[in-house]
């Protein structure tokens, strides 16, 4: 299995990032503006509904939250999506370092690297930048406010 990883630093306190990850208020601030729960975000067996407009049907991702430690962890399953999705795993690990809420991103279980996973990669690289600046100004670039990186958007 393959695995999509990145680092950031947000000077921003822990609460904050991890309020960013776990409200549907915070999630649409920084990934997709329509962000939907069935459950709560913040709980584990909680569903969120993620959605970008253009984007092949389903029109996006829902995620099951597996598990979250307040300020530590959140963690996500894919339960559908594109096929390349399904069953791979999403988890936001927090810590603290001179100042910064470090955040260790990972997209795990990857059966192959295909086109699709490199756009992936960028695009992650891109959201995370915008969930760096919600939570150190209060302003994100979520979809479909968000980068363009290439065709595929």
């Amino acid at each position: 299995m393959l695995d999509i990883v990145h680092r950031i630093g947000a000077v921003a306190s822990p609460e904050d990032v991890y309020r960013a990850l776990t409200t549907v208020e915070g999630l649409a601030g920084w990934w997709t503006e329509d962000t939907k729960q069935d459950g709560d975000a913040g709980e584990a067996g909680g569903v969120i509904r993620f959605r970008f407009a253009g984007a092949p049907e389903p029109g996006g991702f829902d995620m099951q939250v597996l598990e979250v430690a307040p300020c530590e962890l959140v963690r996500w399953e894919v339960v559908a999506g594109p096929d390349e999705w399904l069953g791979t795993e999403v988890s936001f690990e927090l810590s603290q370092e001179d100042g910064f809420t470090i955040v260790m991103f990972r997209h795990s279980g990857w059966r192959e690297v295909v086109p699709f996973m490199y756009h992936c990669s960028t695009k992650w690289a891109t959201f995370l930048m915008s969930l760096k600046s919600l939570t150190e100004t209060g302003s994100g670039q979520p979809a479909p406010r968000d980068v363009q990186v290439s065709n595929w958007h």
